[in-house]
């Protein structure tokens, strides 16, 4: 097996974890990008939808945005957002929601709302989008996040979107569908809930990486699996697919999809 960088075993180990005929709700950025790998490689019976309408979407290049026209000219069809949110999601039909964060915590609540005091943001970030929903709703969801006590906070600066809350059962008392994260997935390691506490654990380190290394790059006394395991290398076959789709997506959009390589 070749070279391969961090961001790309990132990307792999995520894409992974979308089973093959799964429905699955997008967003823009690496969830974009690990999502359609999976779609070109072992999963090419997932159902990829986007908030703006697209069912189905098979873009050939990534997304710039949920408004790109790849997305609806590729997709099964093409439906209202209205009927996206309360139909699909709120009706209980997406498997797995694919998110990014800008910062996540311990019980893998996410923001993407402002980074400092609501009233006065050091940096005010994209916003929520769909993600509230699709956490609340998706029976199961997938958080790809390139790691750092940045990103991995101690606590957040504001709670966009629920994961476990504040552990154990809260999500189930809050009245919310679904299992809620079930892995977080970064450039150095995969992250899972604890069975009890909903307190995120390292359960496989890819390639390369220390346990130091994660412990540096996470905010909170990051726990890990009594047996922990080493990520699976990419294979030739996922790195050739991934290369490709980011050298189209390069040919077509250039430096303009920052935020989506992998």
């Amino acid at each position: 097996m070749g070279e391969f960088s961090t961001n790309e075993m990132m990307t792999v180990a995520a894409a992974r974890r979308l089973p093959d005929g799964a429905t699955c709700f997008v967003g823009i950025g690496l969830p974009s990008t690990a999502a359609n790998l999976a779609r070109l490689t072992h999963a090419p019976e997932a159902v990829l939808i986007y908030e703006s309408g697209p069912i189905g979407a098979k873009p050939s290049v990534l997304p710039l945005s949920i408004g790109d026209g790849e997305l609806a000219e590729t997709a099964d069809t093409v439906v209202s957002t209205p009927e996206i949110f309360r139909y699909w999601l709120q009706g209980g039909r997406i498997d797995i929601g694919f998110l990014g964060a800008a910062q996540i915590d311990r019980y893998a609540n996410l923001n993407t709302t402002v980074i400092g005091a609501y009233d006065a943001p050091r940096t005010r970030l994209p916003g929520a989008g769909g993600a509230p929903e699709i956490a609340g709703s998706a029976k199961e969801v997938l958080i790809i996040v390139r790691q750092s006590r940045r990103t991995f906070v101690e606590t957040l600066d504001f709670i966009t979107s629920v994961g476990h809350l504040d552990g154990g059962d809260a999500r189930q008392r809050a009245g919310l569908r679904g299992k809620g994260p079930t892995a977080v997935i970064t450039d150095l390691c995969v992250m899972e809930p604890d069975p009890v506490t909903r307190e995120l654990t390292v359960v496989s380190i890819h390639p390369g990486v220390s346990r130091e290394r994660i412990v540096e790059a996470t905010g909170w006394p990051v726990r890990f699996a009594a047996t922990l395991k080493t990520t699976a290398e990419p294979a030739a076959a996922e790195l050739v697919a991934l290369r490709a789709l980011q050298a189209r997506t390069d040919a077509a959009h250039g430096s303009a999809h920052a935020g989506t390589d992998a």
